[in-house]
């Protein structure tokens, strides 16, 4: 009991795990995720001593089937949760519902980072009610199980300036301030660098924030902690990202201005109609920010905001101010760079943690307000329940959620991207499965290898793109609404399987007449 009064944020991760361990084999296979996990199967060849001192070792054999697509993607968080992912596999768990538990893992330590986070500016009610506020946002709950790159960007980013400030602090109240800080700071920032070129943003947040006291600190205490830190970041991006090994500096630079511009020519629906990624209006952004948050979260953000910087003194606002910069600097580039965009801002999603510390500070202000014990439960539950019951109602879609303020999933429906990454083929295949008589065909629209991973071996599956003139009569199609692909053939058949929530269609199986 003394532990939970101390660590509140245990209840909180305990929720979460437990109810996380009771649906992660509910969520199927995203768009980008077999590829990528063949990515982290090819990754030992890289840290093997036998192949290394073999004569013919090529670094290149370690970027898998996919490497035109992945080589330049930094595998640091694929590499670290493969071998726990291999470990629940022993227990009778397939591969991508393994995956899915460990990347929901993955988010529950960026849920205890910002409360970490939030813990220095507000109390610890505050602070815990902020990281659930958070954790409980429909979007990130769906992503935290699907997503093994945004999601692990987000955790690391936010743990690179979590344990950077900590190390900040130290040097000014500490005379000899432990090493181990450092390190903890230096592990968080290599991993997020070696996951996305962006990491090394949080380094820059992190100097800023020793300026504000610089008199404090002596400048070369400042100056070599700050190469230690460097030098420790060098090492482990390096060590986590075998692309890197071909030539340092120049690959780095190579996909930071890839990155950039995230070229891609994927279609995007939005506002009704289609656009390609790369030319998407400015409103884009923006508007999905605010359709795609629960209902109260604009409104605790805003108060929070006046208020953290009404009662701080001077050092505060300055540390605000580069909560701020963490959010606006990345929100300038995307209007003044317009990158290509899609799957919704799942790329910037990293960008959120300071907007919930803001609403963590009239969370902080509600519960002075408020005088009772219950009263503070009361609201607090209403305020998260914005989130959990769409958490509840679109299981396990939630990454697909639109809030009332966008008239929610259903009235978006035909007119935003929903169920974009195609999770939606796990339930449609295995309903089929239920009545697919001996030597069924399923054309599947695109990327037929996420239905066949789920598939009877009774079902062949084919690739609709390439083997359409192959279908005949007593055939099954499989498309999905991205893009609103599944009006675009047998659009008048009725579905043998649909797989909807909230009255907007996900995915369909039609059999050919």
């Amino acid at each position: 009991m003394n532990t939970i009064k101390r660590y509140p944020i245990l209840t909180l991760l305990v929720i979460n795990i437990l109810v996380g361990l009771f649906t992660f084999q509910s969520y199927g296979y995203a768009w980008d995720e077999p590829l990528f996990y063949e990515y982290a199967d090819a990754l030992p060849y890289a840290y093997s001593p036998s192949e290394w001192f073999s004569g013919h070792f090529d670094v290149n054999n370690a970027f898998g089937p996919s490497a035109t697509d992945h080589a330049n993607r930094g595998p640091a968080y694929i590499l670290l949760a493969r071998p726990l992912t291999q470990l629940i596999q022993v227990f009778d768990i397939d591969q991508a519902s393994a995956w899915h538990l460990v990347n929901f893992l993955t988010f529950q330590l960026g849920v205890y980072l910002l409360y970490r986070l939030a813990s220095k500016w507000m109390n610890k009610s505050a602070s815990v009610a902020t990281a659930a506020f958070f954790s409980w946002q429909p979007l990130l709950w769906g992503h935290a199980f699907i997503n093994p790159k945004d999601i692990p960007f987000l955790t690391f980013f936010l743990g690179s300036v979590c344990f950077g400030i900590e190390m900040v602090d130290e040097l000014k109240n500490n005379a000899r301030p432990h090493f181990g800080k450092t390190l903890l700071a230096a592990f968080f920032l290599g991993i997020a660098t070696s996951i996305r070129v962006l990491g090394p943003f949080a380094a820059i947040l992190v100097g800023l924030y020793a300026l504000i006291d610089l008199r404090q600190i002596k400048f070369s205490r400042l100056a070599w902690r700050f190469i230690l830190y460097g030098f420790l970041t060098l090492i482990v991006t390096f060590a986590t990202w075998p692309y890197l090994w071909l030539a340092p500096l120049q690959k780095f630079v190579e996909v930071f201005f890839f990155m950039s511009d995230n070229p891609t020519q994927l279609n995007v629906l939005f506002a009704g109609s289609n656009y390609q990624a790369g030319d998407l209006p400015h409103r884009y952004f923006p508007l999905l920010l605010g359709y795609t948050l629960s209902e109260p979260t604009y409104f605790l953000i805003a108060i929070g905001m006046v208020l953290g910087f009404w009662k701080a003194d001077t050092k505060k606002r300055l540390a605000f101010g580069i909560l701020l910069l963490w959010f606006g600097t990345l929100v300038a580039y995307i209007f003044l760079r317009r990158p290509a965009m899609y799957d919704g801002y799942r790329h910037f999603l990293f960008i959120l943690p300071p907007l919930f510390i803001f609403a963590g500070f009239a969370f902080e202000a509600l519960f002075n307000w408020l005088k009772s014990s219950w009263q503070k439960i009361a609201v607090t539950v209403l305020l998260l329940g914005f989130g959990i019951i769409p958490i509840i109602q679109l299981h396990p879609y939630q990454y697909a959620y639109y809030n009332n303020f966008a008239g929610s999933v259903g009235g978006v429906f035909r007119e935003y991207e929903t169920e974009y990454w195609l999770t939606c083929y796990r339930e449609a295949v295995l309903k089929l499965n239920e009545t697919a008589p001996e030597g069924t065909q399923l054309f599947v629209r695109r990327e037929p290898y996420i239905a066949a991973y789920y598939v009877n071996s009774n079902i062949t599956v084919r690739d609709f793109r390439t083997e359409q003139k192959d279908m005949k009569s007593g055939d099954y199609y499989l498309a999905n609404s991205r893009s609103n692909e599944d009006l675009k053939f047998l659009g008048d058949e009725p579905a043998v399987v649909e797989v909807s929530r909230q009255g907007a269609t996900f995915c369909v199986i039609k059999q050919v007449p």
